[in-house]
């Protein structure tokens, strides 16, 4: 039986299984993944598939696995959980019985990174895994300009992936860095045991760059746009004004419209509400504070009551789409659908 861990696949599941067809691999044969199978690719799930189903297969926690099982969905992360569809909530329960390390016998196997003066059991999940914060404490650990590599002395080789090396797998002291770029059109990597046996094929294209055009105005459209909070939007309207996709900057514009149209609601119900309150005082001239607590905006009825009630005040209070629009509608003020991304 032999054993192939492969540098990450990142999603590029076409050269995954031409390379394992490449190596010959048996049914009985241990394939492994550093980590990262999934994102910048166009076919994360039927990576996942295949680890998921097949016997005598690993996968190691990498930091893009992490990210989802966090809920740090970045644009990448983003893109697979629309691949994913209705599958991702199982994904995300597999995900959490991923290891950070293996040891084969032969070989130590880790996502990003190893401190080299610390035992397996004594290393930081996050460091192994090569999340954030494990790639900054290795920063300050380590002098400007060198890695944990540099500095490893073990008898035993570490394989690990997670920073592309290059065309071909990185050799330093006695490790294997084995991430060679496949998902930006480099090569994916393997390497057999026993003997350190090198194997690659290469990628059809940059799949990364393809998917970052394609997937644009999809993850836009599925944004939860009506819970974020406006300066949420308004942030990331500004992180894509100079996106190159024409349909791409008409949805942006519609949702700056939309915005605007936000602040105006906001206006409106800072008129509306004294009004209210002073409809509720004369009903109510004796159990105003006990009337006034059945609503879900109270406290702007007893600031309005005191006169104390300001734009800014609601600004911040009424801070996604969602509070401007439930407020507005229970003051009986008219929201015009036509604006809403839900029709864009």
């Amino acid at each position: 039986m032999k054993t192939f861990i492969f540098g990450d696949i990142h999603g590029c599941y076409d050269e995954f299984i031409a390379l394992l067809e490449q190596m010959d691999v048996q049914e009985d044969d241990r394939v492994i993944s550093v980590g990262d199978i999934v994102d910048r690719g166009p076919k994360s799930p039927e990576v996942y598939r295949y680890f998921k189903t097949r016997k005598n297969a690993l996968v190691l926690m990498g930091n893009h696995e992490r990210k989802h099982q966090k809920g740090v969905l970045n644009y990448a992360q983003e893109i697979v959980k629309l691949q994913f569809g209705d599958e991702y909530t199982e994904f995300l329960s597999w995900i959490n019985s991923l290891p950070y390390y293996e040891d084969t016998g032969e070989a130590l196997i880790v996502h990003a990174a190893f401190e080299h003066d610390k035992s397996i059991e004594k290393q930081r999940e996050d460091v192994l895994c090569g999340s954030t914060s494990g790639d900054r404490y290795l920063q300050d650990k380590y002098p400007e300009g060198k890695f944990w590599t540099d500095y490893y002395e073990g008898s035993k080789t570490i394989l690990y992936g997670h920073h592309v090396v290059g065309d071909s797998p990185k050799r330093v002291n006695n490790t294997i860095g084995t991430d060679t770029g496949c998902c930006h059109g480099g090569k994916l990597t393997a390497i057999e045991l026993p003997g350190f046996v090198v194997h690659q094929v290469q990628a059809k294209k940059d799949y990364w760059a393809e998917e970052l055009q394609h997937w644009q105005l999809i993850v836009l459209q599925n944004k939860p746009w009506f819970t974020m909070t406006c300066v949420a939007i308004d942030k990331l309207v500004l992180q894509l004004q100079r996106a190159d996709r024409e349909d791409v900057q008409e949805y942006l514009q519609k949702i700056r419209e939309w915005r605007v149209y936000l602040d105006q609601l906001l206006t409106q119900i800072l008129e509306e509400l004294p009004r209210f309150t002073a409809e509720l005082l004369e009903k109510h001239p004796e159990d105003f504070n006990q009337k006034a607590n059945e609503y879900f905006f109270k406290t702007f009825l007893f600031k309005a009551k005191n006169k104390q009630l300001t734009l800014e005040e609601l600004s911040k209070k009424l801070d996604s789409p969602e509070k401007r629009i439930a407020l507005s509608e229970a003051l009986g003020i008219v929201v015009d659908q036509t604006v809403s991304p839900e029709i864009f």
